[in-house]
């Protein structure tokens, strides 16, 4: 795994992560690039420069990013600009088993709509797809130390899988867990659903009270996906909510905020 670069963002200047803001664009590959790319001018418009940008090597079996130059140059144009490259999965999708019970088909089935790879992978299974995606991502030539698996659905012995293959952290929709020395910070994250209008009206309810309630947190977290800029009204709340957010944080990656909340010694939050 490659090493990170140095600290691009504003997070040099943040105090043990407090008034952090980090962007997550999740589902970024060959077959989603051009979305993101649009994505990516939005949020830079509004004052967000930096993101962690969650790359799936090979998206649902439809173009793998280390065979596609025009995709790894533009990559690593992202890399050099201060954004993020962050392990996604492999392929984001989830072999359906045998005898899988209720809680298990509704959420790997209805919740993650089957993309909920990293589930309930064995330790050998995580460990190979996570060989192969780290091959891609280093194919690329791009930095990165971070692993995020689809939908945060990470399994105990998945888990362990990515602590044994060297990953810096890994994130929940809950926490950010620093796999080096196993604390964790507690901070939910915004995400927004948006594959039935009765989803996205219930999110941006949600995300509008959730935005207000974590208004003093040291971490806001916001994670977006290329279908949220399909719909305007979702698109409008998430750079509304942004505009209010860099008026008072500092914007950064998750590699940083993880960097510089290391040094800061501080244990506020963590579990």
């Amino acid at each position: 795994m490659q090493t990170a670069p140095p600290c691009s963002s504003d997070s040099a200047a943040l105090h043990g992560g407090l008034g952090a803001l980090v962007v997550s664009i999740h589902d970024v590959s060959t077959v989603t690039q051009s979305q993101v790319s649009a994505m990516l001018d939005d949020l830079a418009g509004v004052g967000v420069s930096f993101t962690s940008l969650l790359v799936i090597p090979d998206h649902h079996h439809r173009g793998r990013i280390d065979q596609d130059p025009a995709f790894s140059t533009w990559l690593r144009e992202q890399v050099s600009k201060g954004h993020e490259a962050v392990l996604h999965g492999y392929d984001h999708l989830r072999v359906t088993k045998k005898g899988e019970g209720m809680t298990t088909r509704l959420i790997t089935r209805h919740y993650t709509a089957g993309e909920g790879e990293f589930h309930d992978l064995t330790f050998a299974e995580a460990t190979e797809l996570l060989r192969r995606g780290k091959d891609a991502l280093s194919s690329c030539g791009v930095p990165f130390t971070g692993f995020i698996a689809p939908a945060w659905l990470l399994g105990a012995e998945a888990e362990r899988a990515v602590r044994e293959e060297g990953f810096a952290y890994t994130t929940r929709i809950g926490s950010v867990i620093d796999l080096e020395n196993g604390s964790s910070f507690a901070s939910r994250s915004m995400v927004y659903s948006v594959r039935a209008p009765w989803r996205r009206g219930v999110s941006l309810l949600w995300n509008e009270a959730l935005f207000w309630v974590l208004r003093k947190a040291p971490l806001l977290r916001i994670g977006l996906h290329p279908p949220d800029w399909d719909h305007p009204p979702i698109r409008s709340h998430v750079l509304r909510c942004l505009r209010l957010a860099v008026a008072s944080r500092g914007v950064t990656t998750y590699r940083d905020w993880l960097d510089q909340w290391r040094r800061s010694g501080h244990e506020r939050g963590t579990t």
